[in-house]
Formats: structure tokens, sequence, C-alpha cells
């Protein structure tokens, strides 16, 4: 069965960088596309960032572009989101999801897409 766990969230200040990972199993990983999202209490969860399956093409929101990068290593079943400056609006449950896709250029940013999903890290920026 396939289960996708996030570590790395926590409690930081403003202006400081955590990275977040996602350990994959139970999946070929290399044949899924891959996507964080965020949400926040009465919100939706929206997509952050995404990655196709070999990597090569990603995308952001734009809230997050040139501040967050999502990278997979596909040897170690695991993707990345290292988040830098740091600000109180990016406090959020940040999730991993994981759909299988056939075409390794593609990336999927919006939630209905995906099929696969982690339970959560919590992340807070303090100001």
């Amino acid at each position: 069965q396939v289960q996708l766990v996030e570590s790395g969230g926590g409690l930081v200040q403003a202006g400081d960088s955590l990275r977040l990972s996602c350990a994959a199993s139970g999946l070929t990983f290399s044949n899924y596309a891959m996507g964080w999202f965020r949400q926040v209490p009465q919100k939706e969860r929206d997509c952050v960032a995404a990655i196709s399956r070999s990597g090569g093409s990603t995308n952001y929101a734009d809230s997050v572009k040139g501040r967050f990068t999502i990278s997979r290593d596909n040897a170690k079943n695991t993707v990345y989101l290292q988040m830098n400056s740091l600000k109180p609006e990016d406090t959020a449950v940040y999730f991993c999801a994981a759909e299988r896709t056939v075409n390794t250029g593609r990336y999927y940013n919006t939630k209905y897409l995906y099929t696969y999903w982690g339970q959560g890290t919590q992340v807070t920026v303090s100001s």
C-alpha cells in the first residue's frame, strides 16, 4: 500500500529556512509526479510546488516563487521542499501528494488530480 510520510516541519522565525521531506513507500516512486500542498484552517488546500516524475519540470505558486524549491531523489524515494525566507503567512500544515503518470515531464498543481496523500507536517513561522 502506498504510504507518504512528511517530516521536517516545526516552529521557526520569519526569515529562517526549513526543509521538508516526504518519504514514499509502496510504489515505484519514479513513476509518480509529486506535489507539496499547504492548508490553514477553513481554507482550501493549495498547491505550493509540483514536480514531474523525472524532476525535470517544476511549478510553483506565485507566493513562494524564488523562496521555495522542490526537488526529488528517485533513488531515495523522497521529495523535498526547501523553504527559505519564511514568512508568517507560510504558516500551515504541509502535505505531500503523489500521482502516477506515464508522462515523464508532467506535473500536477491541483489537489483534484492527486490520489495519494501524506498525513501532513505543521510549519509555524513567527514574526
